[in-house]
């Protein structure tokens, strides 16, 4: 029995070290910062290490072989999701348990995301803003550093965010948004666990339309109580619902864009397949496969076959003119062809340029889809193809003798503007991949993980990092090409589809 005990503990205390080995300096302040609530700050401020935190962990019996999800739960909201599995974890697991065993207060993750998305120059001109504030000739090393010598002054709390608004309302209404979320969210918390009984709460939360989308997230029982409430159904047994849970996932859904209309929105799938000198074979497979998840995620689908550059054009500036968008929540537009850098093919083998057609739906534009968000998958290469394996088509024309060919980076396609996301099946200057019978490899890993996560709550940023992972494991049937998608963003919040009802429709 005691040699047992000895090797689960030589176990549990390799994996801490494996971890740690695999942390870095920027890791160790965020895990430090995290654990602000927890441990003592005149402990925290001698670590030099992951082990050093890891120690503190188990002295105060927050961390043993026997429970380590604390620990997970530091590393899912520092983003190592890599290292969760060395603790028998996955970011799904981790997700699933945070309404009932998470730590992290709400307060701590709210400043954590903010300093998240404060630039270097966001923060020398917040340290001159708040100038008085600071020990003179004060050199800040990063955001956290300077959250914490607020805290330590007094001037910021979990009931006083003052100081942060003050700041974030001249440099940054992204940041503010973040802090009005959390007001928000800790004064209904209030409200609703102050409530006598389950039906004044289940009164709230209908009147803020909080139910039923962020519910997934909650106590199935709870879920259960409040649901039948809303319909007026009896309720026997007691009301339930961890703060910490509601808290989370009230912040996740007032963080998200709106997604809970009555009509989702429109999607164009623009699929050409016949060109003057070559066929896209493959992609109506691709064209038909888009068609049913998104169909099945609630949008009004809409595909176009062999379209010309001009017609290409003519197709976004009807849809430029729809009025219907002012009742829908998003738009999507899908387009399968040839392509080079920035640009795609029409049928008659002109190029268009993709930043052309997005802008199309900027909010001057397009002032129906303002604030909403827009996004744009494209199936194309971004350059010329050299090698073409047997099995394995390229999105590119064949290979010509012109000069060196002009770049167009990602970034430069998207309008400056908020709220358009752009995600590209390869990065500039390479080829992408069509299996003559499959269908692309970009976009089939799209409808695979969109199936996949969007019943999981995922949100796309994380739901496209997957298609990456996906798509870059794939090697063409020669073992000599791969492929990389990559997105580009000016998104504000989370982008996340409703769950739908029915199962995916493969």
């Amino acid at each position: 029995s005691s040699n047992m005990e000895n090797d689960v503990s030589l176990k549990f205390h390799q994996q801490l070290w494996l971890i740690s080995e695999n942390l870095v300096t920027e890791d160790v302040a965020a895990l430090k910062f995290l654990c602000t609530d927890l441990l003592q700050l005149s402990k925290l401020e001698d670590v030099k290490s992951a082990a050093d935190i890891f120690r503190l962990l188990m002295a105060q019996e927050y961390l043993n072989a026997e429970d380590t999800f604390l620990l997970a739960e530091l590393l899912y909201r520092i983003k190592c999701h890599s290292l969760l599995k060395k603790l028998g974890y996955t970011k799904e697991k981790v997700q699933e348990r945070l309404h009932e065993k998470g730590r992290v207060s709400p307060y701590r993750q709210m400043l954590y995301e903010l300093s998240e998305n404060i630039t270097k120059e966001m923060l020398k001109e917040i340290v001159f803003l708040l100038r008085d504030h600071l020990p003179k000739r004060w050199i800040t090393p990063s955001a956290l550093d300077l959250l914490t010598l607020l805290e330590k002054r007094g001037l910021l709390t979990k009931d006083n965010v003052q100081i942060l608004e003050y700041v974030c309302k001249t440099l940054s209404p992204d940041l503010l948004e973040t802090i009005e979320s959390y007001k928000k969210a800790k004064v209904l918390c209030y409200n609703i666990f102050s409530s006598p009984d389950v039906r004044t709460a289940a009164k709230l939360l209908k009147e803020l339309a909080v139910l039923p989308s962020f519910c997934p997230k909650m106590h199935k029982r709870s879920r259960v109580l409040l649901s039948s409430e809303q319909e007026g159904t009896p309720v026997d047994g007691v009301f339930f619902i961890s703060t910490q849970a509601f808290f989370f996932s009230f912040l996740q859904t007032i963080s998200s864009y709106k997604m809970d209309g009555p009509h989702r929105g429109f999607c164009l799938i623009i699929n050409n397949v016949n060109f003057n000198s070559s066929q896209r074979k493959g992609s109506c497979k691709d064209a038909e496969q888009l068609e049913r998840v998104f169909t099945w995620l609630g949008l009004d689908v809409r595909t176009y076959t062999d379209l010309t550059s001009g017609a290409i054009i003519n197709l976004m500036q009807t849809w430029q003119r729809v009025q219907d968008h002012k009742d829908r929540n998003c738009f999507i537009c899908c387009i399968l062809s040839h392509g080079k850098s920035g640009a795609i093919y029409g049928t008659d083998d002109k190029l268009v340029s993709i930043r052309l057609l997005t802008t199309h739906f900027t909010a001057q534009q397009c002032p129906q889809l303002a604030a909403k968000p827009k996004l744009f998958f494209i199936q194309a290469c971004q350059g010329n193809s050299i090698q073409r394996p047997v099995y394995v088509d390229t999105d590119g024309p064949a290979p010509d003798s012109s000069p060196v060919q002009e770049r167009v980076s990602l970034l430069e396609s998207i309008p400056e503007e908020a709220d358009f996301l752009l995600g590209m099946a390869t990065v500039d200057g390479c080829v992408s991949f069509r299996h003559i019978e499959e269908g692309a490899w970009y976009i089939q890993a799209l409808c695979s993980k969109l199936q996949l996560l969007v019943p999981r709550g995922e949100d796309i940023l994380s739901i496209l990092t997957q298609v990456n992972e996906d798509v870059a494991k794939r090697v063409s049937p020669s073992g000599t090409k791969k492929q990389m998608p990559q997105p580009a963003y000016t998104l504000r919040r989370k982008f996340i589809f409703p769950i739908p009802t029915a199962p995916p429709p493969s």
